[in-house]
């Protein structure tokens, strides 16, 4: 929708013939092949040599490049060739400037590159299509007083010339029929090179290569099959000097210097810069990163308390004492974890993993997942409010309704077969031409595919879990005797549970790796077979996809440990088996210290692994191979080593890069929520994690990539939804942890109820805790084999054995039956949940409604705008009439018709959809 224009459709935007590029005659005004080849003979002369290394002009030093095409000329590519010379005539009827660099200026000496200029004619002619926003007014509404105490972080600030690289200005969308009305000073720098290489991408993307087909188009069809071998944007200097040209900005120096080092890490990021070098879209990325960072060290700070809180008491840990106690967990004989090749042992031998279990399994456990509960919806309501902040600033507030129709991608273009009337601007459109049976069939045929991967990835699961049945009870034979056992520091470390659990961790490490891999190109498949109409549409059918199979691929393993293990194990006698007891996969038992130590253990594995190999993934392997790829460049100083030629050899962004980075800190912020309950030290860990990964970012989009083309976004997308559903999510899954996972509810109802003393405390929890079983009742298909059993072992002295669980004893009336106190531990359980759960969506809910999503000086400075636009408007349009009138004098009754000296350029907006 035009706002406020007063122009018709057909005024506005020009309709384009379907064909108009199949290579007629006229050529508009635009310059012909030979015209071409005259131009590029007459620039011939200079000398390149004379060119700056930073050169981001043409051969004339006027005319920036704006894009760069490269190709190899193949002996055999008569094709190719074809495809290019139409592909780049129709460029020219576009009216963009083109210059080709020959193989021989090259420093490879076959590679050929094609400079493109978008002029003025061209550019706002497709600012006026693609709604740009620009200034015609400064800003008028007085900046916020100063923060108290502001002083303070002034370390963390940076100079105001690169967080306000631009003035405060009032902005309207371009119209080109209003040029006076807008402040340009100078048409060749007012719009910004993000704008610029915009505009020539979005030509690039939907103008034919092909004389006979008129659905062969666009830059990414042409570098698929090879015509081309890169397109790409130019940064406009080298990263660590600034451009000797004084027209350049050298804005990537600048975005190196203050933001793009490590050593900046505790500096703020130059958002601004970022979103007028990169574009919007990266601009949202980084901003959402930061806060996000920044959030966390709240949460940070707290978990480092409640962990403080369990070290300063862990002299009161009663009941590890108790284990440790030779007198008491000495003796106490526990029953067999495994089958024939498990002997009998002592509750003494997990004295170690008890004292761990407690610094993450103490009252402060309780307390800081109710916090987090909250803290993630402070977190949302408050990025919220970044986030409507920054579409203001950054004149994205009408990006959704205006915007939405002119990201069409060219791949839906192409499909598309017919016209129908949009109901809401009453014009014809283009539409995908499919059958309501045809569009079902596509939606069923993704989703199940989506499904059977979710379904592969759940039995790879059960696979690696009953790996972890089939091997504990050989490694238990194994280990029995092991050398391990002698060394002073780590020997009582390598146990049989940390051999399976390291063991199944790499074998579940590789699946995830392996999975991941297949499925991301399935996903991409099966989303482009959707067609779906606009970027927006595709980036958020992606996300739900991917982020579905990435839920269930990382948290598998840890919601096994929370919510499984050791929960359906039954008891000696009469034991429960994964497959049914001819399979002999026993369930798996817990500690007498309970599941949380080795869930703690799986997530510090799963999620910091994670992040370092991704870290080094993402610095190590782009520099390797700009490294190799720029060789011989270092090894020939002497040859010019232009500016497109050293972007060519750097790393192409891809157009899912973005998507990526959003995934991996998304997969992190739900292991600090999800599972936050059992390790509250997961916020700090992410938090430096992301003081890290903020900087490699930065330096990979500063050093390492080629400038990617300029996109608008004015939210994270389908993100936010993945990141509210995660929110509500792990209030679920945290209350469920502390209540069936953690020990916290079982001793809080020993301590209150079945304590046998007048005074509270937790003396004789772990006897309470354990159940009796006769061992000449165990069937002989659980006993242990001749010689498994410990030397210590008596069978005639020991007649019972001892498991976790609340059972009547052997000789009662109901015995081996669960007895009350597991009943009443149960509805304790289950209370707890409820009562969080309810407490904590309350407090979020309660939170959500008073924090208004756009903060009030936003609403004001949005309306301020709103009425300036409607007045200078007014005001314009009234001094243009008040001047015709005077310029026709008395002749008002006479018919005249005004001539015009020269007529404009008839440029033909390149886009069947946008009619």
């Amino acid at each position: 929708m035009n706002r406020g224009s007063g122009k018709s459709s057909d005024e506005t935007l020009i309709e384009m013939d379907r064909t108009a590029w199949s290579g007629g005659e006229e050529n508009n005004g635009f310059h012909t092949n030979s015209d071409k080849e005259s131009f590029q003979l007459e620039n011939a002369a200079v000398d390149k040599q004379q060119q700056s290394k930073d050169s981001v002009y043409f051969r004339d030093g006027v005319r920036r490049i704006d894009f760069v095409l490269s190709y190899i000329d193949d002996k055999d590519g008569e094709k190719k060739q074809d495809r290019r010379k139409v592909f780049e005539a129709n460029l020219q009827k576009a009216g963009l400037d083109l210059e080709t660099e020959d193989k021989s200026e090259s420093e490879d000496g076959k590679t050929y590159f094609l400079k493109i200029h978008v002029p003025w004619e061209v550019l706002s002619t497709y600012a006026d299509v693609l709604k740009i926003k620009v200034p015609f007014k400064a800003n008028d509404i007085p900046a916020k007083r100063e923060v108290p105490m502001s002083w303070l972080f002034t370390p963390y600030r940076l100079p105001d010339h690169v967080m306000h690289p631009e003035p405060d200005y009032f902005t309207y969308t371009f119209d080109k029929s209003k040029t006076d009305f807008f402040l340009i000073e100078d048409k060749e720098t007012f719009f910004p090179p993000s704008t610029r290489n915009r505009v020539v991408y979005y030509l690039l993307s939907r103008i034919p290569y092909s004389k006979e087909d008129k659905d062969k188009k666009g830059i990414k069809r042409l570098l698929n099959n090879g015509t081309y071998t890169a397109a790409f944007p130019l940064h406009d200097c080298r990263y660590w000097t600034r451009s000797r040209d004084a027209n350049c900005e050298s804005e990537r120096y600048s975005l190196y210097k203050h933001w793009a080092r490590f050593s900046r890490f505790y500096k703020e990021q130059p958002l601004n810069l970022i979103r007028k070098y990169y574009g919007e879209k990266i601009g949202i990325y980084f901003a959402w990163l930061g806060f996000y960072t920044e959030m966390l060290s709240y949460a940070a700070v707290v978990g480092l308390l409640c962990f403080i809180y369990g070290v300063a008491t862990f002299d009161n840990n009663v009941w590890s004492k108790e284990i440790c106690n030779e007198t008491i967990g000495g003796q106490i004989v526990m029953c067999p974890l495994c089958d024939k090749k498990c002997g009998y042992w002592k509750l003494s031998t997990t004295c170690s993993s008890s004292w761990q279990s407690y610094l993450f399994d103490n009252t402060a456990t309780v307390f800081f997942a109710i916090f987090m509960g909250i803290w993630v919806t402070l977190f949302l309501e408050f990025w919220k409010r970044r986030q409507a902040r920054l579409e203001y600033e950054w004149d994205l507030v009408d990006f959704e309704e205006e915007q939405q129709q002119l990201q069409l991608r060219p791949e839906y273009e192409i499909k598309c077969t017919s016209r129908r009337v949009n109901p809401i601007t009453q014009e014809q459109e283009w539409v995908l031409d499919q059958t309501p049976a045809d569009k079902t069939g596509r939606f069923i045929l993704c989703w199940t595919t989506v499904v059977l991967w979710i379904c592969l990835i759940i039995a790879s699961i059960i696979g690696v879990i009953a790996y972890r049945l089939a091997v504990f009870a050989a490694f238990a034979s194994i280990m029995k005797d092991s050398p391990t056992n002698k060394l002073d520091v780590v020997g009582s470390l390598i146990t049989p549970q940390f051999a399976t659990s390291v063991t199944a961790s790499c074998i579940n490490f590789v699946i995830i790796m392996i999975l991941n891999f297949l499925y991301e190109r399935v996903a991409i498949k099966i989303t482009d077979m959707e067609v779906p109409k606009t970027h927006v549409e595709y980036e958020n059918k992606l996300t739900v996809k991917m982020f579905l199979f990435q839920f269930v691929n990382y948290y598998s393993s840890c919601f096994y440990v929370a919510f499984f293990k050791g929960k359906f194990v039954g008891y000696p006698g009469k034991y429960a088996y994964m497959f049914g007891e001819w399979s002999g996969l026993r369930n798996e038992e817990c500690e007498p210290g309970g599941c949380l130590i080795e869930l703690t253990t799986q997530l510090v594995i799963v999620m910091v692994g994670k992040q370092v190999w991704g870290n080094i993934q993402e610095a190590l392997v782009p520099w390797l191979r700009n490294w190799w790829v720029s060789r011989s460049a270092r090894n020939h100083p002497e040859s010019l080593y232009s500016r497109w030629e050293q972007d060519h050899d750097l790393q192409t962004f891809s157009q899912l890069g973005l998507f990526y980075e959003y995934l991996e800190m998304v997969v992190q912020f739900g292991f600090i929520t999800l599972f936050v309950a059992s390790f509250p030290l997961a916020p700090l860990l992410a938090l430096m994690n992301n003081i890290l990964e903020v900087r490699v970012d930065a330096w990979k989009f500063t050093t390492q990539f080629r400038r990617p083309v300029a996109a608008k976004a004015h939210s994270i997308g389908a993100w936010e939804e993945i990141l509210n559903m995660i929110a509500v999510f792990s209030v679920v899954t945290n209350a469920f942890i502390v209540s069936f996972t953690s020990d916290m509810i079982p001793r809080l109802v020993y301590l209150y109820v079945y304590h046998p003393g007048t005074e509270k405390s937790m003396e004789g929890y772990i006897s309470n805790s354990l159940s009796v079983f006769n061992i000449s009742e165990i069937p002989s298909a659980n006993r242990p084999e001749d010689g498994e059993n410990p030397d210590w072992f008596d069978s005639s002295n020991i007649t019972t054995c001892s498991y976790r669980d609340y059972r009547y004893p052997p000789g009662h009336e109901k015995q081996y039956q669960h007895n009350m106190q597991f009943w009443h531990i149960l509805a304790a359980k289950l209370a707890f949940i409820i009562i969080m759960e309810h407490v904590v969506f309350v407090v979020k809910f309660f939170v959500a409604w008073l924090i208004p999503d756009v903060p009030s000086d936003v609403k004001a400075r949005v309306k301020r705008e709103r009425y300036l636009i409607q007045e200078y408007l007014h005001d314009y349009e009234l001094e243009k009439l008040k001047i015709q009138l005077s310029q026709n004098g008395q002749n008002i009754d006479q018919c005249t018709c005004p001539t015009t000296a020269s007529s404009p350029m008839n440029i033909e907006v390149v886009s069947d959809c946008l009619t």
